[in-house]
C-alpha cells in the first residue's frame, strides 16, 4: 500500500497459527487493509465489542472457545460486519453450522492470499450495498405460519430465488459463494417444506397473496 493511501478499513483475524495469520496479514495489507490479529477468542471479543472492522476472519479451532462460540457470542447475523469463518478441509459441516449461526461465507484452508483479498473485497462491498438499500423487502415481513422461522440470511437469499437469481447471481448479489446459497437454499426449502424449486415460489406467491388479503 503506498504511504499514506488511505486504509479501506480493519480486518480482524482471528487464528491461532502465527503462519497463518502472516500470510492473511501480509495479503490485506498489501490490499490495502488494516490488518490486526488476535491468537484466540477471548481477546478479540474484548476488542470486538468496542470497535466493529470491515469485516472479520475467524478460525474454527481456536484455543478456548472456538470459532463456534464466539460467533455465537457476537451474534453473527447481527453483527455489524461480514465474519468469515476459516476451516480446513476436514471442517465442512462446522462451516455450514457457522453459516447457520451467521456467518456469512467460510474460507477453506489451504488458501492463495490474492484470492482470500478478492472476496472479501466482494464481500464487504456487498454488504455495504445492502445496508445502504435496507428498505425493508416484502420477504423480509412475510411470515410463513407454521414453519420454522427464516433468518435474515436466509430470507434475502429466498428474494433472491423469488427473483429469478441463479446460485451464482444470488452469490455476487450477497458476497457469498455460490456453494453457501445452495446449503441456504436447502436450509429455506426445508423449513418452508418445499419439494423443489417450482413449489418454493408456490408457497412465498401463497403467503404474499394471504397477507395482501
Amino acid at each position: 500500500m503506498a504511504e499514506n493511501a488511505p486504509s479501506r478499513g480493519e480486518i480482524f483475524v482471528v487464528d491461532d497459527d502465527p503462519a497463518v495469520r502472516d500470510t492473511l496479514s501480509m495479503a490485506l495489507s498489501a490490499g490495502g487493509y488494516q490488518v490486526i490479529c488476535f491468537a484466540d477468542g477471548a481477546a478479540l471479543l474484548a476488542i470486538a465489542r468496542t470497535r466493529t472492522p470491515a469485516c472479520m476472519l475467524l478460525d474454527v479451532h481456536i484455543p478456548g472457545k472456538s470459532g463456534l462460540d464466539i460467533l455465537k457470542e457476537l451474534h453473527g447475523e447481527d453483527y455489524p460486519a461480514p465474519i468469515f469463518m476459516i476451516s480446513g478441509q476436514g471442517d465442512i459441516a462446522m462451516a455450514v453450522s457457522a453459516i447457520k449461526s451467521g456467518a456469512l461465507d467460510f474460507i477453506e484452508k489451504p488458501f492463495r492470499g490474492s484470492e482470500i483479498v478478492t472476496r472479501l473485497d466482494e464481500a464487504i462491498e456487498a454488504y455495504a450495498r445492502r445496508q445502504a438499500q435496507n428498505a425493508p423487502s416484502r420477504i423480509a415481513t412475510m411470515h410463513f405460519p407454521g414453519r420454522e422461522p427464516l433468518t435474515r440470511r436466509e430470507r434475502e437469499v429466498l428474494e433472491q430465488f423469488t427473483a429469478g437469481a441463479s446460485n451464482k447471481e444470488a452469490g455476487r448479489h450477497l458476497g457469498i459463494s455460490p456453494r453457501t446459497i445452495e446449503d441456504h437454499r436447502a436450509n429455506i426449502m426445508k423449513k418452508l417444506g418445499a419439494r423443489n424449486a417450482a413449489d418454493l415460489v408456490r408457497i412465498v406467491m401463497t403467503t404474499q397473496r394471504q397477507g395482501q388479503a
